[in-house]
């Protein structure tokens, strides 16, 4: 397939055109949120002033139409990963929900005092706390999978951690501060070998590589809408129906209920029974463009722009005096973390900033992986099908520009 035209591309964001401080925006925050194209806009603004209505249930022609967009999305979803069945295709409100939804229902399902969950020192919050929670409520222990300086997971380590007290394994797909992209489809194996099921947190994998659920044969894979171009406050959540099944609901309400009385109430089948209450129904929608969108220009393509990025960034970057890259291993993707010299975080983001350069700072969520570092926060420049190295150039430009300042 033709690489896509960026600069077509970028005439679909019309956000990326407009100037920050009188400079034009180079926005390099995309792991935070990415930018979103007008064809995502257009059909969720078609959808509010055309097909608005409440799914599922209504025997009226609009509720009917709003019905079949929303379940086309599941199937557009089901699609993209690769899932095997609709049925195991939940909607959330993004990777943390789903990340909660797991912890509290799997944990209710099928953990007691003394069973251990293995996760990893690159984790998200929002796959350290909703376990933490757990153990507080349920006693269960946290172990936690060793990296080295480079930010590579350590898997004779992580083999010592599994045993008969393990009884999931939680890990992130793609690091979202270091890049480093782990051997996940290694880790399910091994993990499988005992019967011990897996949960993927995809959220920095899925803007960028393609995703196979059932190449990957994981029990649990979680992403969010906002990070691959879709709307914001929709998730999925997908899972193995054999898990699904015999999880109890993760909230209570309407839509997830089969029949309910005073004295007992059963469960609406997969995948309703995860999805209390109204879906948003109309970010779904826009999340089945996003994902056409992405589809249109060719997974692949944009896997093979933003690696190249992030290659020429790596080069450009490491060549600035006194500058310290974090993650630097072999199989990295679209992140780049650093701090120059004793030049504060805060300092470099927000002088940045003035210079219309997009990037976060901070623990970026990940404080004990901080705390490993031993930091207390980085810069992160992130990257987008829709970045450009002339977009580096400048951040490199910015980077040299403050640094002379201090």
């Amino acid at each position: 397939m033709a690489k896509y035209d960026i600069n077509k591309v970028r005439e679909d964001f019309p956000i990326l055109s407009r100037e920050v401080y009188g400079k034009p925006l180079v926005y390099l925050d995309n792991g935070a949120t990415t930018q979103k194209p007008l064809c995502v806009l257009d059909a969720m603004r078609e959808e509010y002033l055309n097909v608005n209505a409440n799914v599922h249930r209504g025997v009226h022609y609009l509720s009917q139409q709003a019905t079949d967009l929303h379940e086309a999305a599941r199937e557009k979803v089901r699609q993209f990963i690769n899932a095997e069945k609709t049925s195991e295709i939940i909607f959330t409100r993004g990777t943390t929900e789903s990340m909660n939804l797991v912890a509290s229902s799997f944990c209710d399902g099928f953990l007691k005092e003394g069973d251990e969950v293995v996760i990893s020192t690159m984790e998200h919050h929002s796959n350290i706390v909703p376990w933490q929670l757990q153990a507080l409520k349920k006693g269960i222990v946290l172990r936690v999978i060793p990296m080295s300086d480079e930010g590579v997971l350590d898997m004779s380590a992580f083999e010592g951690l599994l045993s008969e007290k393990t009884k999931l394994v939680s890990v992130a797909h793609v690091s979202n501060v270091l890049g480093t992209v782990n051997p996940v489809k290694e880790i399910v194996r091994k993990a499988h070998e005992r019967d011990i099921p897996v949960l993927i947190d995809g959220a920095q994998s899925a803007p960028h590589i393609a995703i196979d659920v059932q190449d990957l044969d994981c029990d649990f894979f979680a992403f969010s809408g906002h990070k691959m171009y879709g709307p914001t406050g929709i998730g999925v959540l997908y899972g193995k129906e054999k898990w699904l099944e015999k999880m109890p609901p993760y909230q209570g309400g309407g839509e997830m209920i089969g029949t309910v009385s005073f004295e007992k109430t059963t469960y609406a089948d997969l995948p309703f029974k995860f999805e209390a209450g109204t879906p948003d129904y109309v970010a779904t929608h826009g999340l089945a463009r996003a994902i056409d969108y992405m589809l249109d220009l060719g997974i692949d393509n944009i896997t093979a722009h933003e690696q190249e990025l992030t290659k020429y960034a790596m080069e450009k970057m490491q060549a600035i005096e006194n500058m310290r890259i974090f993650g630097t291993a072999p199989e990295k993707d679209a992140v780049i973390s650093f701090l120059v010299g004793d030049i504060h975080h805060l300092d470099m983001g927000t002088l940045l900033d003035r210079l219309g350069i997009a990037v976060r700072t901070g623990h970026h969520c990940a404080e004990p992986l901080m705390h490993r570092l031993g930091i207390q926060g980085t810069v992160r420049a992130s990257f987008a099908l829709y970045n450009t190295k002339e977009e580096v150039d400048t951040l490199v430009a910015g980077i040299e520009r403050v640094s002379k300042m201090f």
